[in-house]
């Protein structure tokens, strides 16, 4: 995709996070759209993947480890083909394969379960650690939130990831700023975030995480660089496209009633 449709990839991303959330009656809005154009590029741009062939051995994988933003993955997953883009409206209902927190066993396309913060990303490692066991040239992705960084386990998994030098494993760090308690800075602070993987040997890329380009670049600097794994540290703005949910603390985890649906769509460009 030409950087146009992949701008209009996302707005339509954002519109189906809006429906999901809305639907459900609760989820996580704001972490979502900060999410939405990186992973709309990873999806529709950068990565190998095959709605149809799901479980292609040879495919790139994705996983989520701020697995809360549920509801961009599912969007992605829905127009990429791996099921119906109907079924978002069943997201966090009984009996859904949309559950709140993504779920390998569910739903095909998810390639791990998570929602444990800092998980995801120590299974990415493993991941990316048996493609090069196994010789395969595929590449592994992993998406953390800032807050997530306060989690232990995410600086084990760091120090593992540079001691194999795994350059097969790109991460992307969605830096809003902002947690379910409020700023980062307020409740744990996590900065310096690229000095710190640089003092964990990464290859670390910072970026407007919502500038398409920028976002092209450094996926496509990350998959030439060798020896240490790359990470992306991307700036952003929780609940992003959405006037009265960006940059607020209080959309990390609530649905909107159907005036506030109405009008998130409306200025996304789609009707509820």
């Amino acid at each position: 995709m030409d950087k146009k449709a992949l701008q209009e990839k996302a707005a339509l991303i954002r519109q189906h996070i809006i429906r999901e959330v809305y639907h459900g009656g609760s989820g996580h809005p704001g972490g979502s759209l900060s999410a939405t154009d990186i992973m709309t590029v990873l999806y529709f741009n950068e990565m190998n993947i095959d709605g149809h062939n799901p479980l292609d051995p040879n495919r790139d994988k994705f996983v989520l480890s701020k697995g809360h933003a549920s509801p961009a993955l599912y969007a992605c997953l829905a127009e990429a083909g791996f099921f119906p883009k109907e079924d978002l409206v069943t997201f966090r209902k009984l009996d859904s394969c949309l559950q709140g927190h993504p779920s390998m066993l569910k739903l095909c396309g998810v390639e791990m379960s998570t929602g444990s913060l800092g998980q995801g990303f120590s299974a990415a490692v493993g991941m990316a650690l048996a493609n090069r066991l196994d010789g395969k040239t595929s590449r592994v992705y992993a998406m953390l939130g800032d807050g997530e960084l306060q989690e232990g386990i995410v600086w084990e998994a760091s120090m593992a990831a540079s001691h194999y030098g795994l350059d097969n494993l790109c991460v992307i760090v969605d830096h809003n700023g902002l947690q379910i308690d409020g700023w980062n800075c307020d409740v744990m602070r996590v900065m310096p975030i690229a000095d710190k993987f640089r003092a964990f040997g990464w290859n670390v890329l910072e970026l407007d995480g919502h500038d398409i380009d920028a976002i092209l670049s450094c996926l496509a600097e990350a998959r030439q660089h060798k020896g240490t794994p790359t990470v992306l540290v991307a700036e952003t703005h929780k609940g992003k496209g959405v006037s009265f949910m960006e940059d607020q603390a209080g959309w990390h985890g609530k649905a909107p009633n159907r005036e506030q649906a109405e009008q998130a769509m409306a200025e996304l460009g789609g009707v509820l």
